[in-house]
């Protein structure tokens, strides 16, 4: 996809897919594992939950390649596996997809907050992202998308890496606070005129909080930047049960409600995180009369 195709693609509202990890887990994924290696060893549980996120309405499909950067997987030990988790778990969702949506190559946050000090700086990040860009593009994805992002010059980073590698359009999403701050500082506003600036081809918003609690995030950053804004909430906020597991509580309709007051107030890429699932992704589509 080039970036003048996905231009013409956002000039109406597009559905993007849900969760993915609270899936994965509810299908026998353990907890503390390295989710990239679990999922190239279980392919058919991903590719249903892709399949079902089509027949659902989605329109841009996030390859499960969220953690499988060198600096995230040395961490586990599994540097070795960079290309091969990216190449394969890219034709897992490739093949899942066909010709009925766009793959998004997904890159993410390392965790690390960028310092002067050389324990991780912008050259650090840049060139890791550089590294997994050129992997991704090589296996074929449409476009990028950097996600769950906890600093804006990490996420910087990202998006001047992949002018560096390709001329793929990339999407970026910051996690925030319902008053739109950022966990490193910085707030979603910022954020967005900053990425707009370095040449991001959509910014917005992901996990953090419920739909309910970003209409005013969702709308400042709509009145700010001139390219389009992305939404993919949780399930509201979730309460932590006796065995550790996080329970989200909003139900599907309640979510689509909460969806179009978002569109409604600017967005126009929309999908659902964690909590969130075809179902989630169906009622919105058909809420917003996009099925």
């Amino acid at each position: 996809m080039t970036k003048e195709e996905f231009q013409r693609l956002t000039q109406n509202t597009v559905l993007l897919d849900g969760a993915t990890g609270s899936y994965l887990m509810a299908h026998g994924m353990p907890r503390g594992i390295c989710t990239e290696l679990w999922i190239m060893e279980h392919k058919e549980i991903l590719q249903e939950l892709q399949k079902a996120y089509i027949d659902a309405g989605t329109r841009i499909v996030y390859a499960p390649t969220f953690s499988a950067s060198r600096l995230t997987l040395r961490q586990r030990g599994l540097e070795e596996k960079l290309e091969e988790l990216n190449r394969t778990l890219v034709a897992y969702t490739r093949e899942a997809v066909g010709h009925r949506a766009y793959v998004a190559g997904d890159i993410t946050t390392t965790g690390q907050i960028l310092t002067d000090n050389g324990e991780y700086t912008y050259e650090m990040a840049f060139d890791n992202y550089c590294e997994q860009i050129r992997f991704l593009e090589n296996a074929g994805v449409d476009c990028l998308v950097a996600e769950t992002m906890i600093n804006i010059e990490e996420t910087l980073a990202a998006v001047d890496a992949a002018h560096s590698v390709c001329s793929l359009p990339i999407m970026c999403s910051m996690t925030v606070e319902a008053d739109g701050s950022i966990f490193s500082g910085g707030n979603a506003i910022e954020a967005a005129l900053a990425l707009e600036s370095a040449g991001a081809s959509a910014v917005g918003l992901n996990c953090s909080v419920g739909p309910d609690q970003l209409v005013s995030v969702v709308r400042n950053i709509c009145e700010n930047v001139s390219i389009p804004v992305i939404a993919k909430p949780n399930a509201g906020m979730p309460f932590i049960d006796d065995q550790g597991n996080a329970i989200y509580s909003m139900q599907p309709e309640d979510f689509a409600r909460h969806m179009k007051v978002l569109v409604e107030s600017g967005a126009t890429l929309i999908g659902g995180c964690c909590g969130t699932t075809p179902e989630y992704i169906r009622k919105t589509a058909e809420i917003l009369n996009l099925l």
